[in-house]
Protein backbone atom coordinates (compact mmCIF):
# COMPACT_ATOMS: atom_id res chain seq x y z
CA UNK A 1 0.00 0.00 0.00
CA UNK A 2 1.07 3.23 -0.62
CA UNK A 3 1.36 6.66 1.60
CA UNK A 4 -0.41 8.30 -0.88
CA UNK A 5 -3.92 6.12 -1.00
CA UNK A 6 -5.73 7.76 1.93
CA UNK A 7 -4.03 11.37 0.96
CA UNK A 8 -5.18 13.95 -1.49
CA UNK A 9 -1.77 14.11 -3.23
CA UNK A 10 -2.33 17.81 -5.10
CA UNK A 11 -2.80 18.96 -1.16
CA UNK A 12 -0.07 17.04 -0.06
CA UNK A 13 2.54 18.25 -2.64
CA UNK A 14 1.17 22.22 -2.57
CA UNK A 15 1.83 21.46 1.91
CA UNK A 16 5.77 20.25 1.13
CA UNK A 17 6.26 23.18 -2.26
CA UNK A 18 5.36 25.97 -0.09
CA UNK A 19 7.53 24.63 2.77
CA UNK A 20 11.00 24.27 0.47
CA UNK A 21 11.75 28.38 0.30
CA UNK A 22 13.77 29.55 3.22
CA UNK A 23 11.42 32.61 3.76
CA UNK A 24 8.24 30.98 3.86
CA UNK A 25 9.92 28.74 6.68
CA UNK A 26 10.90 31.82 8.24
CA UNK A 27 6.88 33.24 8.24
CA UNK A 28 6.04 29.65 9.53
CA UNK A 29 8.78 29.89 12.26
CA UNK A 30 6.96 33.44 12.81
CA UNK A 31 3.81 32.02 13.02
CA UNK A 32 4.05 29.71 15.76
CA UNK A 33 3.52 31.64 19.33
CA UNK A 34 0.83 34.10 17.63
CA UNK A 35 -1.08 35.27 14.72
CA UNK A 36 0.52 38.24 13.08
CA UNK A 37 -0.27 40.91 10.70
CA UNK A 38 1.79 41.89 7.22
CA UNK A 39 3.31 44.98 9.44
CA UNK A 40 4.56 43.02 11.98
CA UNK A 41 5.79 40.25 9.44
CA UNK A 42 7.50 42.60 7.15
CA UNK A 43 9.24 44.12 10.68
CA UNK A 44 10.47 40.75 12.09
CA UNK A 45 11.41 39.43 8.55
CA UNK A 46 12.86 42.61 7.20
CA UNK A 47 11.31 41.42 4.20
CA UNK A 48 9.25 44.66 1.75
CA UNK A 49 5.39 44.11 1.65
CA UNK A 50 5.08 42.78 -1.84
CA UNK A 51 7.34 40.39 -1.16
CA UNK A 52 6.17 39.07 1.69
CA UNK A 53 2.24 39.28 -0.01
CA UNK A 54 3.84 36.82 -2.68
CA UNK A 55 4.96 34.34 -0.01
CA UNK A 56 2.24 34.59 2.38
CA UNK A 57 -0.18 34.17 -1.02
CA UNK A 58 1.71 30.87 -1.87
CA UNK A 59 1.55 29.17 1.94
CA UNK A 60 -2.28 30.43 2.16
CA UNK A 61 -2.94 28.60 -1.49
CA UNK A 62 -1.41 25.44 0.16
CA UNK A 63 -3.62 25.75 2.71
CA UNK A 64 -0.82 25.73 5.65
CA UNK A 65 -2.39 29.65 6.98
CA UNK A 66 -5.46 31.16 7.86
CA UNK A 67 -6.09 34.96 7.30
CA UNK A 68 -8.49 36.77 9.74
CA UNK A 69 -9.08 40.45 9.00
CA UNK A 70 -9.97 42.78 11.40
CA UNK A 71 -10.70 46.42 10.27
CA UNK A 72 -8.40 47.23 7.52
CA UNK A 73 -5.78 44.77 8.73
CA UNK A 74 -5.07 40.88 8.32
CA UNK A 75 -3.88 38.84 10.51
CA UNK A 76 -2.50 35.31 9.79
CA UNK A 77 -1.98 32.38 11.74
CA UNK A 78 -1.08 28.76 11.39
CA UNK A 79 -3.27 26.46 10.14
CA UNK A 80 -2.63 23.38 12.50
CA UNK A 81 -4.96 20.83 10.71
CA UNK A 82 -3.28 20.92 7.16
CA UNK A 83 0.37 20.74 9.56
CA UNK A 84 -1.35 17.83 10.90
CA UNK A 85 -2.07 16.05 7.18
CA UNK A 86 1.65 16.36 6.30
CA UNK A 87 2.71 14.62 9.11
CA UNK A 88 0.36 11.92 8.80
CA UNK A 89 1.46 11.43 5.26
CA UNK A 90 5.31 11.38 7.04
CA UNK A 91 4.48 8.87 9.21
CA UNK A 92 2.38 6.35 6.83
CA UNK A 93 5.35 6.66 4.65
CA UNK A 94 7.75 5.70 8.01
CA UNK A 95 5.17 2.91 8.96
CA UNK A 96 4.91 1.22 5.59
CA UNK A 97 8.20 1.27 4.45
CA UNK A 98 9.81 -2.24 4.33
CA UNK A 99 13.42 -1.86 2.03
CA UNK A 100 14.34 -4.84 0.81
CA UNK A 101 18.25 -5.01 0.37
CA UNK A 102 19.06 -5.88 -3.32
CA UNK A 103 21.97 -7.89 -4.12
CA UNK A 104 24.18 -7.00 -7.37
CA UNK A 105 22.37 -6.32 -10.29
CA UNK A 106 24.33 -9.06 -12.48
Amino acid sequence: MQATSSFNINSIMAGFQALSDPLRMKIVGSLQEQELCVCDLCELLEVNQSKLSFHLKILKQAGLIIPRQSGRWIYYRLNLVQFALLEEYLAEICSQTKIIVRQSCE
